[in-house]
């Protein structure tokens, strides 16, 4: 019996998964109905979860004897988010975005019917609660969302910009994991009892930095920490815990977050470091002044760049400049085409070899071409594309180049596709090199140089 036959017992969250790991697989989900929604003109930061129920077709109705927000059905197929209009912002938007979370589920339709007959709350429904948390914080805090990775992760700064952003602790807990170049681990976790007395909590997921070895376990158990501490909503606690099995002494922070319904006490995040730690080695995002197409190297490494999915003959942007330097590689992406036309499609990819230690990838991920009302770029299929391109990278222990993909006429905005490359490249162990030519001066707002975030028109 596997880990996840022990965890998951939920009939809709078995249903969801299948063989997958429920977690994963609510993460990309939600991943590709954020990409799908700013595909189709949704935007921020602030990121609206009422203009995403719109996305969805689904209708928003305020109902001041709503307690927070619930879903419900609207005539025989349809549903619509009934919400509280008098709850904190914050509070509302949450509870919005995670009320469609609910739908990202087959059964959600006949789930909820039977929760109207049965108003009594089973004893694994926080399982489906917890998937529909973790959903709605990529929904309120997806990609590009302009946090400075930098910021330092801690409770304290967790809590600040959660009222800066406007959004649930979990969502800013989520997010800040996957950009921090700090070594920590963050974490979930919630009482095993619900009882005043009872200090024992349970891990129901957690998140490594990219610097980070700690692995926590879903289902690992904290026994008398300073978890227990938290006992309301808000409340924060710090300390050093050691004891764990086969773990080190760790520091953990914590903050209490609102618990699963039919709960009284809260859930708990977490940040946990080892109070000592050997130093990891973090594959490199590194930025550039020059030519993706001279790509400063040692070993083997690919060249990567995104075509359209009408015609195999390029003839503007930085596919026109490897057809230049590269003659061979756009006679054989032309052939390939011609050999495989159903290939041919958005989200594919195909390799071209220049030498024994350099090769492009041309990743299919933009429809069409020419003038365009609206961006070109298809984001779901770009990120379809770079995790072929990871598989590749890998493979060949190859790094990977390129110049700032998808800002040209595809129209795209590079700070989706910058934290697109970082989790997918970069977070597996990808050495990645972007490259801005010397006469681009990418500025931020108030007008500073800004390699890393510089969206090129």
């Amino acid at each position: 019996m596997t880990n996840r036959d022990i965890f998951w017992t939920n009939p809709s969250v078995l249903k969801f998964s299948g063989e997958s790991d429920p977690i994963e697989l609510i993460t990309k989900k939600a991943r590709d109905e954020v990409l799908r929604a700013i595909q189709a003109g949704w935007q921020g930061p602030p990121f609206d979860p009422f203009k995403l129920a719109e996305h969805f077709g689904i209708r928003a109705i305020p109902r001041e004897d709503v307690f927070d927000a619930r879903i419900v059905p609207a005539g025989s197929r349809r549903l619509q988010i009934e919400f509280n209009p008098n709850r904190s912002r914050g509070r509302l938007r949450f509870s919005v975005a995670h009320e469609i979370a609910h739908t990202l589920f087959s059964d959600c339709f006949e789930s909820i019917r039977n929760r109207e007959l049965h108003t009594r709350i089973s004893e694994d429904d926080w399982q489906l609660e917890l998937l529909c948390n973790i959903a709605a914080a990529e929904f309120l805090m997806p990609v590009g969302n302009e946090i400075d990775s930098r910021t330092p992760i801690t409770i304290d700064n967790i809590l600040r910009l959660q009222k800066e952003f406007d959004v649930s602790t979990e969502a800013v807990s989520i997010r800040l994991a996957k950009i921090t170049n700090e070594p920590c681990t963050v974490f979930a976790a919630a009482r095993i009892l619900d009882e005043e007395s009872a200090t024992s909590y349970r891990t129901d997921y957690s998140i490594r930095s990219r610097a980070s070895k700690l692995e926590l376990a879903r289902g690992l158990e904290f026994q008398n920490t300073v978890l227990s501490q938290c006992t309301a909503v808000g409340y924060t606690a710090k300390g050093k815990e050691r004891g764990f099995s086969n773990l080190p002494e760790l520091y953990l922070e914590c903050v209490g977050i609102p618990p699963y319904p039919g709960r009284y006490y809260p859930r708990v995040i977490g940040i946990a470091r080892p109070t000592t730690y050997a130093e990891v080695k973090v594959s490199n995002l590194t930025f550039l002044r020059g030519d993706a197409l001279e790509p400063r190297r040692t070993g083997e490494g690919i060249i990567a760049h995104i075509v359209n999915d009408k015609t195999p003959n390029w003839g503007a942007g930085f596919a026109r400049a490897v057809k230049k330097e590269y003659p061979s590689v756009q006679k054989d992406f032309s052939e390939w085409v011609t050999c495989n036309t159903d290939d041919f499609s958005l989200g594919n990819v195909h390799t071209s070899t220049i030498s024994d230690e350099l090769s492009v990838v041309h990743m299919i991920a933009q429809r069409g071409y020419g003038e365009s009302a609206k961006p070109r770029i298809r984001y779901t299929s770009l990120k379809d594309c770079l995790e072929k391109l990871k598989d590749i990278a890998l493979s060949r222990g190859a790094s990977v180049h390129m110049p700032r993909i998808g800002t040209g006429y595809a129209g795209g905005n590079w700070n989706y596709i910058l934290e697109l490359i970082d989790e997918i490249l970069v977070r597996n162990n990808v050495d990645v090199t972007i490259y801005t030519l010397p006469d681009y001066e990418p500025v931020d707002a108030q007008g500073r140089l800004n390699l890393r975030t510089g969206v090129q028109s």
